[in-house]
């Protein structure tokens, strides 16, 4: 396993957690579909994990949790990060009939929808990085609720920043906040009482002399919030003209078909939450290998984490 290999950033408890739980969603209660195929005289069994559509590879440890849960196991053909072409054998997975059966759903849809915030990733990051812009393109905290561990995973594996988790990571002054303090400086200093210097604030601007007060009052990065190209660029040069080490953010209105538009050698960071709002699925099935009895199904709890370099 590389060393930069991001699956290592994924704790297995938070995995195991998360695949018990999408699979108590899919099967609360009695299964008679999977117990009716249980007696149909293949126990024991391979299914075939193939990619039907174009995008990247993304999201095999919960596809490989969900199974694992199950009582399967899971080889792969295809590594983490690959670019898939239709059709693509992906991975072979083992187990009872039963158990394939009862994973299939949960662990496609894992699969299907963190490669679609992959594949969107990596067509930005790609495209900035053949404009020549230096910056980084980020996603947002606009996620799927209850997924966005899988989905900020997705962005870095498409080369994505991820930004912040949650709120807890970074200080973010919105307008609301402002105006319910009274004001930038006030909320700076708030919030600085209490966290000192051990988190970073962003503050969110709508104008130029918001963004320089908020520079001024010793913000560590300013977004520059709803800002057309012209004048986020204008603004962007005035702030790190007065203040050249600060992080300069563009949001708000920013998609795929215009946020090169977006790029400039003043902006650091360019956030986009359509990464993780808008981007179709990739679609792969898991079908069974007809006629093909297994006599080694695994073990409950024995999944296989060996990737093939493609």
């Amino acid at each position: 396993m590389a060393s930069d290999d991001l699956r290592l950033l994924l704790p297995r408890s938070r995995l195991q957690q998360l695949a018990r739980d999408w699979l108590a969603e899919d099967a609360p209660w009695l299964d008679f579909a999977g117990w009716a195929a249980s007696r149909g005289g293949q126990e024991c069994q391979e299914a075939v994990l193939l990619c039907k559509s174009v995008g990247v590879l993304a999201g095999a440890p919960f596809f490989a949790a969900v199974c694992e849960a199950a009582g399967c196991s899971v080889e792969w053909q295809r590594s983490e990060g690959a670019w898939l072409e239709p059709v693509t054998r992906v991975a072979t997975v083992r187990g009872h009939v039963n158990d394939l059966l009862l994973a299939e759903r949960p662990a496609l849809n894992v699969l299907s929808r963190v490669s679609g915030v992959a594949t969107l990733a990596r067509q930005v990051t790609e495209q900035a990085r053949a404009a020549g812009w230096q910056g980084q393109v980020t996603g947002t905290r606009k996620t799927t609720p209850g997924f966005r561990l899988p989905e900020k995973y997705g962005l870095l594996v498409g080369g994505a920043g991820a930004h912040r988790y949650g709120i807890g990571d970074l200080i973010m002054l919105k307008d609301n906040h402002i105006w319910a303090m009274g004001g930038v400086k006030k909320a700076l200093h708030g919030v600085r009482a209490l966290a000192g210097r051990t988190l970073k604030v962003e503050v969110e601007c709508r104008s130029v002399e918001e963004a320089l007060e908020a520079a001024a009052a010793e913000a560590d990065l300013i977004m520059l919030d709803n800002f057309t190209p012209e004048l986020l660029h204008h603004a962007a040069l005035s702030i790190k003209t007065a203040f050249p080490g600060i992080v300069v953010e563009a949001s708000g209105g920013v998609s795929p078909q215009n946020f090169l538009q977006f790029l400039g050698p003043h902006v650091d960071m360019v956030s986009m939450g359509c990464l993780t709002q808008g981007p179709p699925s990739i679609d792969f099935s898991l079908k069974l290998a007809k006629g093909l009895k297994n006599s080694s199904c695994p073990s409950p709890g024995g999944v296989l984490q060996h990737f093939e370099e493609s």
